[in-house]
């Protein structure tokens, strides 16, 4: 598991958490569609944190085993099971119940874990085939020398 991101946001955080989160995720391999629709699911579970929650909540990002995954937790009361559900769409003249729907239509993956002390929500998006981006680490600097002092000594 890589540690990407952990911060505690309010209201005032959203603008640069979700400007993170698509750098982060970016450099993780998502791009095009793949990292809009991540970056809009992870800004829909910090508003619905802020505007039903109390006005903050705790945020995680990291990757592990070719996926990347973002964890948002509030101490609010909970979401209505109606809700948490998610699968039907809401209606067009509702004002509220769309950022779940969408939430569930853009991630691979929406876990929702909700009651009277608050909720956890953790979203889910695999990773591009190809080079490792979840495990890249700085290659070290390693020197080696051989032979002592004379010219033509071998060092690299």
């Amino acid at each position: 598991m890589r540690t990407l991101l952990i911060l505690p946001f309010t209201l005032h955080d959203v603008t640069k958490l979700r400007r993170a989160v698509a750098e982060l995720a970016e450099k993780c391999g998502l791009h095009g569609p793949r990292l809009d629709d991540f970056v809009l699911a992870v800004h829909e579970s910090v508003v619905n944190a802020v505007e039903h929650a109390g006005g903050h909540g705790y945020f995680k990002l990291w990757t592990v085993n070719g996926v990347i995954r973002s964890e948002t937790t509030d101490r609010g009361s909970g979401i209505p099971d109606d809700y948490v559900d998610g699968h039907s769409r809401p209606s067009d003249l509702g004002y509220t119940g769309r950022g779940i729907y969408l939430i569930r239509r853009l991630t691979d993956t929406a876990d929702f874990h909700t009651g009277p002390l608050g909720t956890t929500v953790r979203l889910t998006m695999r990773l591009p085939r190809g080079p490792d981006f979840s495990t890249r680490q700085q290659m070290r600097r390693i020197r080696v020398s051989a032979g002592g002092h004379p010219p033509g000594g071998f060092t690299a």
